[in-house]
């Protein structure tokens, strides 16, 4: 994974792919976790579990500071968006970019896929026994206090992401 640059807000700068601020306007200097790291993954069922490892591997290798439900939330919202676009979008799209931002009050995981369908949030048939990812994921996201969306790319694709508040630990 690769750092790309750091920036102080958790909504994409610039929509997807945006650049981060020019240093002489990055302001105060960054906490030690902060940054922005991204991979790409082929579209199939075995990038949900190694894109779920490769997240949570990385915000204890940077010490971000998340609480275990944080932590799990956030973990279940990368398995999510991932399975979606596994499921939906590799026709069109067989390779997933996913993106997790660290900021010092907040951190954010993307999606990206080249299918230009915008998915929606819709209440779920109960009598069916899928069709409630997007659904879990804001949810997850309200109830931690973030927010979430669905945008599209410059190449025509669509990128979904969710960003949580930190509560960043004590420093002694």
């Amino acid at each position: 994974m690769d750092d790309h640059g750091r920036g102080p807000d958790p909504r994409p700068e610039g929509g997807p792919g945006g650049r981060p601020a020019p240093p002489e306007e990055a302001g105060p200097r960054p906490l030690p976790y902060e940054g922005v790291w991204r991979f790409t993954a082929p579209a199939v069922d075995t990038s949900v579990p190694q894109a779920r490892h490769a997240v949570r591997d990385l915000l204890h290798r940077q010490g971000v500071p998340v609480s275990d439900d944080l932590a799990q939330g956030l973990l279940l919202i990368v398995s999510e968006l991932v399975t979606n676009a596994v499921r939906h979008a590799a026709l069109l799209s067989p390779v997933l970019g996913v993106e997790i931002a660290v900021g010092a009050d907040w951190v954010r995981v993307s999606v990206e896929d080249n299918h230009p369908y915008r998915p929606t949030a819709l209440e779920a048939d109960h009598g069916r026994t899928g069709g409630r990812g997007l659904l879990l994921v804001r949810e997850i996201t309200r109830e931690a206090g973030g927010v979430c969306d669905v945008e599209h790319t410059a190449s025509g694709g669509k990128v979904i992401w969710a960003a949580l508040p930190l509560k960043p630990a004590r420093v002694r």
